[in-house]
């Protein structure tokens, strides 16, 4: 054995990591609609003159297949699924998935009136509100004795 190149002990062999270049790749190519903490559908809501509104993003869907708009215990849920495919040459990629997003109405909300559209990929969703908020009501609270706190 030359003093020169010492003989080391063998070393383990780790699995090849891919490339930075190629993990970046691969995440700008996701479609937009895709999400890393899972499947969430982006909405916009906002309450004027007596009518909420709600739009959520939902593009390339066919709104009269793949969308259930649901009203249940003052919750609004919107359920979407998607497939899609897209075809390059010889290489052809598929993304699919069920999305869906549930928000609580305002007070007052008439869900026996909603309406629903959708347009350029947007899904905008309104109905009525009542102009009678619930009242602020205050709590009073009692003083009591403390028991068991062992002093006399």
């Amino acid at each position: 054995m030359s003093i020169l190149s010492p003989r080391r002990p063998s070393q383990p062999s780790w699995p090849a990591l891919p490339d930075w270049s190629d993990l970046m790749a691969r995440f700008e190519s996701m479609p937009p609609w895709t999400s890393l903490e899972g499947h969430m559908i982006r909405v916009e809501e906002h309450l004027d003159e007596g009518r909420y509104t709600l739009r959520a993003e939902l593009p390339g869907i066919d709104p009269a297949k793949d969308v259930d708009i649901s009203v249940r215990d003052g919750q609004l849920t919107i359920k979407a699924e998607r497939t899609e495919q897209h075809k390059e040459g010889t290489r052809s990629e598929f993304h699919y998935g069920s999305f869906y997003r549930s928000m609580p109405l305002p007070a007052g909300a008439k869900e026996d009136d909603i309406d629903a559209s959708y347009t350029d990929g947007i899904l905008t969703v309104t109905m009525p509100v009542t102009e009678s908020p619930t009242p602020e009501k205050h709590i009073e609270i009692t003083k009591t004795a403390a028991a068991g706190n062992g002093h006399n």
